[in-house]
């Protein structure tokens, strides 16, 4: 029996059709990359961490070197939510020089109530009120930490607390934790992209990341592969730099078969970049140390002139105005002893010295001797002449309080960096003493605009010329040829609500395409003579042809010919509808989404392809809508584009409708 089994078994695999032998590799295929999850399974996972990779059938298997460092440990992230639906704890585990133990541990500083694919969002606790945003970023010390940004910052953001619903957290905490570590892993591969993260795997409230550092083993997280991202015209430069002192590259460019000529298409924008920055007062002048108060006066809040018969300020500083106090104010504060000596120090940091429209010493006061310093530079002292360290040059107690308003410019000390002002005072029985630094400081937006020219390159090389243009969406080069059309200037609003411009320009982006000539001259032309023969003598069951041997003989010849039987096809693919609900809890500035909608639960719709049983494959918690069969939903996907599409001409405030 055995025997006759063996003998058998080449007749059955021989018998199978070709079809038949397709259909098993395309299944065998399938097995193995069927969806993301199973190609992470059988090819990413085994690749990075130094485990064998197999091969589609099965035969043959092989280890391959990806990586030069691994780590099961790479990232660790443990949550437990509170009372109030929000993430109250959020532990973050990290093995940072990959030699399988963490090495750090953090524990992020503010409540979690929304998710976003780059950050958090942080609210009062189970509301949506008094929220604030946060993007994942990296400390100098290569750590995750929260910076906070404005909420346009971050993207795909949903809600989690009770504001939104019940148990959201436990309820979706596999795609929570996903979320959340995704942000995580985005920072620091961004950081550092040496870092692949190999695996995911959860379990419980705990997502653990395995990693690995890929081939581009080198100390440096700056590695050459990532220049070409912040400067993509770069790389035509270096590449003609590499390749006219690279050997190969010569043979080949000078054999036959690169000599010749043909033509590529390469595309290409200019784009003019505008950037706002908003300054406040502290990012132009700030009290780092000392003194006791910081008073901020916004732009107005200073009257320059009054109406004579009203006496309301009928002109306002336009400048902000910063007030730095410092010393013991209070009546007595000090007591000298006789004669003591009382030292204050402020330290002032300036960032932006030319934003200082000018910085003054409006007064001070002292009870009894005083003495003010910048920088160790005595600038104003009395109530006599006291200009050296020691004893003031009259009596100790003058018995009043001594009022000075030497309005002295200080702006020539504030350069860029830390200044010290000290107040020292002498205070002959009980005393006290104050000193005032004011500063008008300019906080309005700085306007930053370039154009980023992608196209220099290719405009430079007499090999390629403009084929296509389009400026600003309008058509103006077509198949090379100017099309007559030219934009109109345009104008845009950038900025926010607190620092607008408008911007009007001939153009803002423009989006070209060259053709460029290569050389690939003298390869022989192909002979298509056979070809020509078999297309124009053969019939539907009978082929010719025609073959031409070393000496030039020419040989002619006809066979009957007839293509295989095909096996019946199916109309189409059998497809399911199905729906599970589902909360909606994006949430965007104005709030969460649910709280604009009539009704804040909807229905996620999902498409299967049926099994061979034709029966749809649903998944949990879902609903069939339309059963297995050929399901036609163009006219419902072409209402919803349709939707979107008139929805954002609205929004952009344009005459785009039907």
């Amino acid at each position: 029996m055995l025997a006759g089994a063996a003998l058998l078994l080449p007749a059955i695999l021989h018998a199978q059709t070709v079809e038949d032998r397709a259909r098993a590799a395309a299944q065998a295929s399938r097995t193995k990359t069927s969806d993301s999850d199973t190609l992470l399974k059988n090819y990413v996972t085994p690749g990075m961490s130094g485990q064998p990779v197999t091969t589609v059938d099965g035969t043959k298997s092989f280890t391959p070197t990806l990586a030069c460092q691994k780590t099961a440990n790479l990232l660790e992230v443990l949550i437990q939510p509170n009372g109030t639906g929000d993430i109250g704890m959020v532990r973050i585990s990290r093995d940072k020089d990959m030699n399988g133990s963490f090495d750090s541990v953090t524990t992020l500083p503010v409540p979690v109530s929304g998710i976003c694919a780059n950050g958090v969002i942080s609210c009062a606790p189970g509301s949506w009120n008094q929220c604030h945003s946060f993007r994942w970023d990296l400390d100098a010390d290569k750590n995750l930490k929260l910076t906070e940004v404005d909420m346009p910052q971050l993207s795909a953001c949903y809600c989690v607390n009770n504001s939104c619903g019940a148990n959201l957290v436990f309820a979706n905490l596999a795609s929570v934790l996903k979320d959340l570590g995704g942000g995580m892993v985005g920072a620091l591969t961004t950081a550092d992209p040496r870092i692949g993260v190999a695996e995911a795997k959860i379990n419980g409230p705990i997502i653990d990341y395995v990693g690995a550092q890929t081939t581009a083993c080198t100390g440096n997280p700056a590695i050459g592969q990532t220049t070409y991202r912040a400067n993509p015209a770069a790389i035509q430069g270096d590449a003609f730099a590499l390749s006219s002192t690279n050997p190969v590259f010569q043979a080949l460019s000078q054999s036959s078969a690169g000599a010749g000529k043909a033509q590529q298409l390469r595309a290409c924008t200019i784009t003019r970049e505008v950037t706002l920055k908003q300054f406040q007062a502290d990012d132009i002048i700030a009290r780092t140390s000392g003194g006791y108060a910081t008073n901020v006066t916004p732009p107005g809040g200073y009257p320059v002139g009054w109406d004579p018969f009203s006496g309301d300020p009928f002109v306002s500083d336009p400048y902000t105005g910063i007030d730095f106090l410092m010393g013991s104010p209070n009546d007595n504060t000090l007591y000298g002893g006789g004669c003591g000596f009382f030292d204050f120090r402020m330290t002032l940091h300036v960032e932006e010295p030319d934003r200082i429209i000018s910085a003054t010493l409006p007064m001070f006061f002292t009870d009894d001797w005083g003495q003010l310093r910048i920088d160790g530079t005595l600038v104003a002292y009395g109530p006599g002449a006291w200009t050296g360290p020691g004893y003031p040059p009259g009596r100790c107690e003058t018995g009043r309080t001594n009022y000075f308003w030497p309005n002295i410019d200080l702006k020539p000390w504030l350069t860029k960096g830390d200044h010290e002002i000290w107040l020292h005072v002498a205070v002959g029985d009980h005393g006290e003493a104050f000193a005032q630094v004011h500063a008008e400081v300019d906080t309005s937006c700085t306007t930053t605009e370039q154009l980023v020219d992608l196209c220099s390159g290719y405009a430079a090389d007499p090999k390629c010329h403009l084929s296509e243009e389009q400026v600003d969406g309008v058509a103006t080069f077509r198949g090379g040829v100017a099309t007559g059309l030219k934009p109109l200037p345009q104008t845009r609003l950038f900025g926010n609500a607190s620092c607008t411009l408008s911007l009007t320009r001939p153009f803002f982006e423009r989006d070209r395409t060259y053709a460029c000539t290569t050389d690939r001259a003298g390869l022989p032309e192909p002979d298509l003579s056979r070809g020509a023969y078999i297309i124009d003598h053969s019939t539907e069951t009978l082929l010719a042809d025609r073959t031409k041997a070393s000496d030039g003989t020419v040989t002619t010849s006809t066979r009957a010919f007839s293509l295989p039987a095909q096996a019946p096809v199916a109309a189409c693919e059998a497809v399911c509808k199905t729906r599970a609900p589902k909360a909606n809890s994006a949430a965007t500035p104005a709030g969460v989404v649910a709280s604009q909608q009539n009704n804040p639960t909807g229905f996620d719709t999902f498409y299967h392809v049926c099994d061979a049983a034709n029966v749809c494959p649903a998944g949990p918690g879902e609903e069939v809508v339309s059963a297995c069969g050929c399901l036609d939903d163009f006219p419902e996907a072409v209402v919803m584009m349709q939707t979107v599409r008139l929805g954002g001409a609205d929004m952009t405030c344009t005459s785009n409708r039907p």
